[in-house]
């Protein structure tokens, strides 16, 4: 069991929810099972001898991820770094458009060293190279080196120039090219060239993607985590996608904000149901919106996907025992269209909630001047973003969470709508009548999933470790707080004589205090987003993120 989860998990931490899991077995049972084998005796003792106390110690900062001495371990960070060196080291990188994408920090005496993955770890005279010397930044030394991970990314490398024969069209070899430069070099710019092209691949066959993608293990929110994938498309469950692609105009005009905030053109993407055959990450998603670079998002467009397989394998079987937190008359209904509820969720969560709205940019200023702030009734102010600055440098260590939060409420208001629902074979009536089944099982597995989410908040830290958990308990604060009725956690004796809870959500509410409350909260998310205003933005969503002692108390239960 130990050495499924830490190959499933790529490490001895939860992929999801960053906590450490350490062998049921005693120390000395897990050592008879190591060396009762085959292998080399004296190897496995000296292996053993190095990794047994780490193995299993639980010191406070060892049981979870985290960045700083009273939060946790990353290996994104030499183990001396705190928030405050993240935050300089940011600046560092914005000021010579570096992207932290594909890097570590290591703090020394000295100073600090920016570490690139690169296959090359030489300073040659290419524009990473140039780089690559020391400077002086805010009074610290900074040197900025590449060739981390080399050897890895040296035979990463050396398979990508074995598949470029084999490359369909000319996209995909121009793709491949660019994956080498920037694996060799350690340059973000060229990735993203790769990445241009291939969101001009479309409707392939098969269908994959490498590089330093999500940034969600970083606890400072703007490093990538190595992932890499390949998949074969489904055609016939991608049909319905399309229809969601071909809707999707009509659809962002009913977001809750302003035209101004959403983006001049949408680039109709490729939408398509992918059944994976090889995901190399420390965890697996049900559904991608990628590249995650914002400028080539809002004004060259993306990919959606979403991964049917995975879909399937989670949501595919109906289990006998009854689902936790839901009252008996929501199981049987639960049970049966909890798959589909999923689907239109991630459908709409990755084209429509990552797909949509829009940055304003300092350099742009001219084209949005004057502009209402809906939240204010007043011209918008800014911050706005700068040059070099982008959504995850901006806004931290929460963007990862903030933007899960706002692709998830997307998912809930624009699942009320029927040209959505129409896209995945549900019909529904015009109007503000109680929603249809499915859509009421998307709000209700929702709210769920919010409550759950307090086993991924960490008390002693007042950290949350995982930033969809985390969005999700957001989303279930908001629909508390709306108020009338719509939402109840309601406590009561279990069939075990101890204490437990049950969502309870009145469905005839949804289309009117939960529409209008998802709503008001879309608008703000989305401006604070648009305007690049962390310090609003970044206060009002901590707000939501607390979890007070009512909360606590409901803690001990979930």
């Amino acid at each position: 069991m130990y050495c499924a989860a830490f190959y499933g998990n790529v490490g001895n931490y939860k992929s999801f929810g960053d906590t450490k899991f350490v062998p049921e077995l005693s120390p000395e049972r897990m050592h008879l099972f190591l060396t009762s084998g085959k292998a080399d005796a004296e190897k496995v003792q000296q292996l053993w001898a190095e990794c047994e106390e780490r193995l299993y110690s639980l010191r406070p900062r060892e049981r979870q991820m985290g960045l700083g001495a009273t939060k946790g371990l990353s290996t994104y960070f030499s183990s001396n770094c705190e928030q405050d060196d993240a935050e300089i080291s940011g600046r560092f990188m914005e000021s010579l458009n570096l992207s932290p994408y594909n890097t570590r920090l290591f703090k020394e005496d000295g100073g600090y060293t920016v570490l690139l993955a690169s296959s090359l770890s030489d300073a040659s005279g290419d524009a990473i190279g140039e780089l690559c010397k020391e400077h002086n930044f805010e009074g610290h030394k900074f040197t900025v080196k590449r060739g981390d991970y080399s050897p890895l990314m040296g035979r990463v490398v050396t398979h990508l120039r074995r598949a470029l024969p084999l490359a369909a069209n000319p996209e995909q070899t121009a793709m491949v090219e660019k994956y080498i430069e920037s694996f060799e070099k350690g340059s973000v710019e060229a990735h993203k060239d790769a990445s241009r092209h291939w969101i001009k691949d479309r409707g392939p066959a098969v269908e994959s993607y490498i590089g330093f993608i999500e940034s969600y293990r970083d606890p400072s929110g703007v490093r990538g985590e190595w992932e890499g994938f390949v998949a074969c498309v489904n055609r016939e469950v991608s049909k319905k996608f399309q229809v969601l692609v071909d809707n999707a105009e009509l659809l962002l005009k009913k977001m809750p904000w302003p035209p101004a905030f959403e983006k001049d053109k949408f680039l109709r993407p490729d939408f398509t149901s992918l059944d994976v055959l090889a995901f190399g990450s420390s965890g697996v998603p049900a559904g991608i919106n990628i590249p995650n670079y914002d400028d080539i998002r809002q004004t060259e467009g993306f990919k959606n996907v979403s991964l049917g397989n995975v879909l399937a394998a989670s949501y595919g079987s109906k289990s006998a025992k009854p689902v936790t937190f839901l009252r008996t008359e929501d199981q049987e209904m639960y049970k049966e269209l909890q798959g589909q509820a999923f689907e239109v969720q991630v459908g709409i969560h990755e084209l429509l909630g990552h797909g949509s709205g829009k940055l304003f940019n300092l350099e742009e200023k001219s084209s949005f001047e004057g502009t209402v702030n809906p939240l204010t009734g007043k011209p918008v102010e800014g911050p706005f973003y700068g040059p070099g600055a982008t959504w995850d440098t901006t806004f931290g260590n929460i963007a990862s969470s903030y933007e899960e939060c706002r692709a998830e409420s997307c998912g809930l208001y624009l699942c009320l709508e029927p040209d959505a629902l129409a896209a995945f074979g549900h019909s529904a009536a015009e109007g503000a009548g109680a929603p249809i089944d499915v859509t009421y099982i998307n709000w209700l597995h929702m709210a769920r999933a919010g409550l759950m989410g307090l086993e991924f908040y960490t008390p002693e830290t007042g950290s949350w470790r995982q930033a969809h958990m985390q969005a999700r308990y957001v989303i279930l604060r908001v629909l508390l707080e709306a108020g009338a009725g719509l939402l109840e956690l309601r406590r009561k004796d279990g069939a075990d004589g101890k204490p437990d809870l049950e969502v309870v959500m009145d469905r005839s509410k949804i289309q009117t205090v939960g529409k209008k409350a998802i709503g008001d909260f879309l608008v703000k998310l989305q401006v604070h987003k648009t305007l690049a205003d962390v310090c609003r933005g970044g206060e009002m969503y901590g707000e939501y993120s607390q979890v007070p002692a009512e909360m606590l108390e409901l803690r001990k239960i979930v």
